[in-house]
């Protein structure tokens, strides 16, 4: 059992091509690492880095998908790393998928020291802790996982820029109703920006963005057509069960 480590579960996603070893409190795999993973575009021979890994639901459903990527995950708790590392070895993925200890918001030298020099990756995939807790969860995993500060996203972006090369993607999700702080913090550095607004069911407001932005471009913004988790009756779509069962890729391309 990895260090420091509770109580785990271990449970199939992807419709069982995933399998992943879990805590049982704090923080647990769900749909938005699984949207977050097939929205990211990558391409086999691509250098992905998902940041904030946690036991690297995001990175390895993404390594799953695609073959020949590589992928570094990274987080900043010791035991969920050492998980994220035997799940990488647990689904077969370890010779390209490589887990390191490491705080996101850490400077250049540390990344550096990690093996994620500057402009290294093709690809970064992330999503942060986005909720501004008014009162904090007790459980410390959780509270790691879910709580920020209102300079969280812009630090993660920060890191993002330093590690894409010219022409890199970012993927993120967040909060549908953060979409406007997403937006000013990519503003800077990246262009291109598509978003794609994801709704519970029909008639329902979205309740996330999954962001994908390229450094550099100063292309205009696109926004998509949202993307339906159920239908009326609360029966998964087609597509959730295309993207979150099977394993497919989330078009953010607007075609």
């Amino acid at each position: 059992m990895p260090p420091e480590q509770g109580e785990t579960s271990e449970d199939a996603v992807l419709g069982g091509r995933l399998v992943l070893r879990q805590p049982l409190r704090g923080h647990r795999v769900g749909h938005d690492a699984i949207l977050l993973a097939a929205a990211t575009a990558a391409q086999s021979g691509d250098h992905a880095v998902d940041l904030g890994s946690g036991v690297g639901g995001a990175g390895l459903a993404l390594a799953r998908r695609i073959e020949g990527l590589d992928v570094t995950l990274v987080e900043i708790d010791p035991a969920l790393t050492a998980l994220a590392a035997s799940n990488a070895q647990r689904n077969g993925l370890s010779d390209r998928v490589r887990a390191v200890c490491l705080d996101v918001e850490a400077p250049a030298a540390a990344f550096a020291a990690a093996g994620l020099a500057p402009e290294s990756a093709a690809q970064v995939l992330m999503n942060p802790p986005f909720n501004v807790a008014q009162q904090p969860s007790p459980d410390r995993a959780r509270r790691a996982a879910h709580a920020a500060s209102d300079q969280t996203l812009e630090r993660w972006l920060r890191t993002a820029v330093r590690l894409l090369h010219a022409g890199g993607v970012v993927t993120l999700i967040w909060r549908a109703d953060g979409l406007a702080d997403v937006l000013a913090a990519l503003d800077k550095d990246f262009g291109a920006i598509t978003v794609l607004p994801v709704h519970p069911k029909p008639g329902a407001a979205a309740i996330r963005v999954l962001v994908r932005a390229t450094k550099g471009n100063r292309a205009p913004l696109t926004l998509l057509p949202g993307f339906l988790l159920a239908d009326q009756d609360g029966k998964p779509t087609a597509a959730a069960e295309a993207v979150l069962r099977s394993g497919e890729a989330l078009s953010l391309t607007g075609n």
